[in-house]
């Protein structure tokens, strides 16, 4: 799934996963924006926990996708299920 991501390169596309706490969240989502960084980063690697940053363009903010709950992924290119 995270290969089929970053195959987006950039451009927006549409997740449908499930969240932490059991429900379904379908989010519209980006890879690279930088606009909203501070600087200071994050205090874990996300691969280790199979986790995958994302922008999302809704809420816009930085949220964390985990990659062995997604549904399927939307893009002009993908259609994943």
């Amino acid at each position: 799934m995270k290969d089929q991501i970053l195959k987006t390169k950039g451009k927006i596309f549409g997740v449908t996963f499930i969240k932490k706490d059991g429900t379904t969240r379908n989010m519209t989502a980006r890879l690279g924006v930088k606009k909203h960084l501070t600087g200071v980063g994050l205090s874990f690697n996300p691969d280790e926990r199979n986790l995958i940053v994302v922008f999302d363009m809704q809420k816009r903010a930085y949220r964390m996708v985990n990659l062995s709950t997604i549904i399927s992924i939307r893009h002009e290119s993908i259609k994943s299920i």
